[in-house]
């Protein structure tokens, strides 16, 4: 084989670097990673996604994921929803099920090319986060500038969410460095700065651990939707305005959110082996 196969694909801007691994694995290291990511010199991407076989009989896949930085982790909406599109695609079915170190992710199609993604439960207790210590999770003991009073939500991954009166006037892109590396989070967090526009329609901007500013986040999404409903100020039901389009997010009576949206591939291609190191 002369090279691996890849298919940059994306969520509302919010793009990956999918690579299918189920018949040969490829033992990519963080240096692999970042070198794909990059924007200048590799391919470029907010995360790099590998489909793997699955370890649950259940699945249909594995998922595994790297931040651009090169870290791996447990859970990106987006991702799930263009790796759930593609193996519908491949196995001619409208659902399937994907596994991610989160846990068992269930998809299906919907209308108008549509994937929605069963998020799962979110975690909200402080351990569940995680936090460095003990405090309620519905009012942050976090103060950046302008920003302050968050609600700490898990996806799969920490989130932090602020409510603002006007997303544009702040400068996530120099407050989110700092936040996402507060020591309150031993794990690093995704920092989401939310405006409410009405009970059914939230504008979401998000800085992504890991990666930054992105054009749109699934988790982030979710967290900020779980933790307007836990202000009183949201429907449980509503619209995330991103930066990138908009993304249908329910949180259920069941406790389970769920994220529904498009996916797009770019282009697909070939990268020499090797040459990501």
């Amino acid at each position: 084989m002369s090279g691996t196969p890849f298919i940059k694909m994306h969520g509302l801007g919010n793009d990956f670097v999918v690579i299918d691994a189920r018949a040969k694995a490829l033992r990519l290291s963080a240096e692999d990673v970042r070198a794909i990511a990059n924007r200048h010199t590799g391919i470029g991407c907010d995360q790099l996604i590998e489909i793997e076989t699955p370890h649950a009989k259940e699945a249909d896949a594995f998922m595994r994921i790297w931040n651009a930085d090169g870290g791996e982790v447990a859970a990106c909406g987006n991702a799930s929803r263009c790796v759930a599109s593609l193996l519908m695609g491949e196995t001619k079915r409208a659902s399937i099920v994907l596994e991610t170190r989160a846990g068992l992710l269930a998809a299906e199609a919907r209308e108008q090319g549509r994937i929605a993604v069963d998020m799962g439960v979110p975690r909200l207790g402080w351990q569940e986060i995680p936090l460095a210590r003990a405090m309620d999770t519905l009012h942050l003991d976090l103060v950046r500038g302008p920003l302050r009073d968050a609600v700490g939500v898990s996806m799969g991954n920490p989130h932090a969410v602020f409510f603002v009166a006007d997303v544009e006037a702040v400068d996530l892109a120099t407050l989110g460095p700092t936040l996402e590396r507060d020591p309150l989070f031993p794990e690093r967090a995704n920092i989401g700065i939310a405006q409410m526009l009405d009970r059914t329609r939230i504008r979401l901007r998000v800085w992504e651990r890991g990666v930054g500013l992105t054009l749109a986040c699934g988790t982030g999404a979710c967290a900020a939707l779980v933790a307007a409903v836990r202000r009183g100020l949201a429907e449980r039901r509503a619209t995330l305005m991103l930066d990138g389009g908009p993304l249908e997010i329910e949180w259920r009576a069941d406790d389970h959110v769920m994220m529904a949206g498009p996916v797009a591939t770019s282009f697909t291609g070939v990268f020499p082996n090797g040459a990501a190191s």
